[in-house]
């Protein structure tokens, strides 16, 4: 496969359905310091319209999605203790060959899981 990309799925599962309007940062991490190299909002499908990291933008390395879980999940009305539990979720990970890389997050109010999807 030539040209790797990178994308990610939010499910809000306390709810049962896509984490719409949710805020990701891309940081690449292999300078001195994180580097922001996009900023997406997920849609209605919990996705975000188009990779987060296109083939054309895609180099193998260090990186860190930051998840605005705090502000989502405030935007869903209910009632959430102050401070949130969680708010911002960072997941760092690798990237070493081209090929489709899919960071997904399941998330509730007091926890949250990731994998490497397909």
């Amino acid at each position: 496969m030539t040209g790797g990309f990178l994308t990610t799925h939010v499910l809000d599962t306390a709810l049962g359905t896509p984490a719409e309007g949710l805020k990701i940062e891309l940081y690449d991490l292999s300078g001195d310091a994180p580097a922001l190299i996009a900023t997406k909002i997920t849609n209605a499908d919990g996705r975000t319209d188009g990779p987060i990291l296109p083939t054309e933008d895609f180099k193998t390395g260090q990186y860190e999605l930051v998840f605005y879980a705090g502000d989502y999940l405030r935007g869903q009305g209910g009632e959430l203790p102050e401070p949130l539990f969680l708010d911002l979720i960072p997941i760092r990970f690798g990237m070493a060959q081209d090929d489709h890389y899919h960071v997904p997050l399941l998330l509730s109010p007091f926890g949250f899981s990731t994998y490497r999807g397909s």
